[in-house]
């Protein structure tokens, strides 16, 4: 694991110009290394992102007893001698994703305790449909010291209704149903890539799940799983960053290895804002010589606005001409990093889950904190447009979701350096 590093330093000002290859996607990976926990020996993981919140979900593996070894972006995880159901605060307090091991351990053991996950600080985040799912399975849950108990004999398929959609809830209660006895039906879930690459990945472990990427998921319970070989779908996050950090510069960047389908609302604003989008088979070409006009987003649940593209942009609609207006359709406390932009002349004024942008003609550099992993992208964003030097603080909180950022730009031809 690299070290990681405290703070980057960007001298702004320089237009993205050249290629970058995306990585695969954080949000399918914390959860397709779990749900390898549930088959009874050696599963292969292809294009892996090499982050942060992999390595943190790795370091809980090896704790619960299972092998991994690396071999580039693949990752091998023999999980026959797994002999722990419970990972403690120490091993989950990095990463929010941690939840997903209730479901797997429930599933390989019939048992599990799993301490309230970490993870980014940007309002309440609670996991109780998780727990309703798992009770409607048959599990008796119980949060005891700040760890959340989860027991059954035997799990029995069930018709569960999310009253919010969510994406974690969705994946963990499709990890707890894959061998639950009989059907189980999971309605208003959650519809994104991760969603439909966890599914796959489970399904390519004997798994019988129909339905995932629309809102009603089917799940035939079967006795048994096994070892698979399966490649992560590219990063969706990640290149719409660089999409955003190409329009930010005025540059002109092809975003390489990636499933144009899921940037589709990224792209529609994009052009819609006056930037040249092209799209391929797998790769997007953004081209931004000239000030874009300012626009309204609402973050939602996929195939809407992604909330984690939320802070790029807002940054990208501060150098627009006009006022737009960002409205946060998912997390109730997710502008945290405006009053950092403000510090670099952005003119931002949020009421509750409403931002109000006035588009300036530049920023400035400044010192900032990354508060949380897309806050620290969407400060990276802004440093790189504006003039002088920005120094970014907690940059490790980049690392959780980015592999090799400052590289990646430098190739672009940013001036950014890690200290």
């Amino acid at each position: 694991m690299k070290e990681a590093y405290e703070k980057l330093v960007i001298e702004g000002g320089y237009p993205l110009e050249g290629e970058v290859v995306i990585n695969g996607a954080k949000n399918a990976a914390v959860a397709v290394i779990p749900a390898a926990l549930m088959a009874d020996g050696e599963s292969v993981i292809e294009n892996l992102p090499l982050i942060e919140d992999v390595f943190a979900m790795d370091d809980i593996l090896l704790k619960l007893g299972a092998k991994i070894e690396y071999d580039n972006h693949s990752l091998k995880i023999d999980a026959r001698n797994l002999h722990s159901y419970i990972a403690p605060y120490e091993s989950v307090k990095k990463i929010r994703a941690s939840y997903y091991l209730i479901g797997a351990l429930l599933t390989r053991f019939g048992r599990a305790e799993v301490a309230m996950p970490g993870g980014c600080n940007f309002g309440s985040r609670p996991i109780d449909q998780h727990i309703k799912g798992f009770r409607a399975l048959g599990a008796d849950v119980r949060i005891e010291n700040g760890m959340i108990k989860a027991y059954a004999d035997r799990l029995v398929g069930t018709k569960i209704y999310l009253d919010v959609v969510s994406v974690g809830a969705t994946i963990n209660l499709m990890l707890a149903a894959v061998k639950a006895k009989g059907i189980t039906i999971i309605e208003n879930a959650a519809k994104e890539p991760h969603v439909v690459d966890t599914a796959n990945f489970l399904n390519s472990m004997g798994a019988k799940i129909k339905g995932a990427g629309t809102d009603v998921i089917r799940i035939e319970g079967v006795d048994k799983l096994y070892p698979t070989k399966y490649a992560i779908i590219p990063d969706q996050i990640e290149a719409g960053t660089y999409m955003i950090a190409a329009c930010a510069t005025k540059g002109h960047v092809i975003v390489k290895n990636v499933i144009p389908k899921h940037l589709e609302s990224l792209t529609a604003k994009l052009v819609e804002m006056g930037a040249e989008v092209i799209t391929y088979e797998d790769s997007i070409e953004v081209i931004c010589k000239s000030r874009l006009r300012s626009s309204s987003i609402k973050t939602m649940p996929y195939p809407g606005f992604p909330t984690d593209l939320q802070p790029q942009m807002t940054v990208l609609l501060s150098l627009c001409s006009g006022t737009s207006v960002v409205t946060e359709g998912v997390w109730e406390n997710r502008y945290q990093y405006v009053d950092e932009l403000k510090k670099m002349g952005a003119n931002i004024k949020v009421e509750g889950r409403v931002a109000v942008v006035e588009g300036v003609e530049s920023l400035q550099g400044a010192e900032v904190v990354a508060v949380d992993l897309r806050a620290g992208a969407a400060l990276i964003v802004a440093g790189l447009a504006a003039k002088g030097k920005s120094v970014i603080y907690n940059a490790k909180n980049v690392d959780r979701g980015y592999e090799n950022i400052d590289s990646k730009l430098s190739k672009l031809g940013a001036k950014v350096s890690r200290r």
